[in-house]
């Protein structure tokens, strides 16, 4: 375990079929002691979704894994001048979308599947986060509810040109239709940021059978009342998106900042971190 992590974040991972489809196409994945969640919303015909998403958080879990455990994820890259959470995040959903790519071009079944990716790495007082598609990130801090992540999708660029409002969005019959997905080309771009943390924010990674279902005020003020009790929280988000109407499967991953994090850094590292 990272011991800096240790009591650090308090994660919650939910998910479900919903109230219209048979099979569930989103996966989630956490590992607190390393810091890291993913989200993924599978795309394709029978279960053809369910494989894409699975694949995406099966691999890319094992890859950071392995990664994380040989390396600290605060180093910088001497060249990039980035961290390794960052380079590396980049490397391994690379990997990933060429395995699913890959597994689409040799097993008909699976021809045209892919997914979409929401990833968050937690170190060092700091979240590196990486998407594609429209699953999304948002944070809670105090008063002030924002997506962090921008959807890589057709609404979106619309909303972006001025070609629609966001009160026309809302009706929209293009709200699922895709600009970017993991594993529908053999190359993927990925949207990769840094973010500080504080205590007390709260991070919340969805697919869109949420965000499309209930608003996000009304997430703003579950997550509000609910900020001491994150697995009441959860279930909640879940349950409004299925009162409305559940036309999807909804998947919410929940990360709070329990206290500050800072990586405990040895003259020794520090050395090696200059020199890598």
């Amino acid at each position: 375990m990272d011991r800096t992590l240790s009591g650090a974040l308090e994660i919650v991972v939910r998910t479900d079929p919903g109230m219209v489809r048979e099979h569930n196409e989103d996966a989630v994945f956490a590992n607190p002691n390393l810091g890291f969640v993913i989200l993924a919303d599978g795309m394709g015909g029978y279960n053809a979704g369910e494989v894409a998403s699975g694949m995406a958080t099966t691999l890319l879990s094992s890859e950071l894994e392995t990664a994380f455990s040989a390396n600290p994820p605060y180093a910088i890259d001497r060249v990039s001048g980035l961290s390794f959470a960052h380079s590396c995040l980049l490397d391994k959903v690379a990997v990933t979308n060429l395995a699913i790519f890959n597994a689409a071009e040799s097993q008909p079944q699976y021809a045209g599947m892919g997914t979409t990716l929401v990833t968050a790495v937690f170190y060092d007082n700091q979240v590196t986060v990486a998407h594609i598609g429209d699953s999304r990130l948002y944070r809670l801090r105090g008063e002030s509810f924002c997506a962090i992540t921008r959807d890589h999708s057709l609404l979106q660029d619309q909303i972006d040109s001025g070609i629609i409002s966001v009160e026309e969005a809302r009706f929209s019959q293009n709200k699922n239709l895709v600009l970017r997905a993991l594993g529908v080309e053999p190359d993927v771009e990925t949207e990769i940021h840094d973010y500080p943390v504080q205590p007390g924010d709260i991070y919340l990674l969805c697919s869109d059978g949420l965000n499309d279902m209930v608003e996000d005020e009304e997430i703003q003020l579950t997550l509000q009342m609910l900020a001491a009790n994150l697995e009441l929280a959860a279930t909640q988000l879940i349950q409004m998106a299925n009162d409305n109407g559940g036309r999807d499967n909804a998947s919410v991953i929940l990360v709070k900042i329990l206290r500050e994090f800072p990586a405990s850094r040895s003259r020794w590292s520090k050395f090696l971190t200059w020199f890598k």
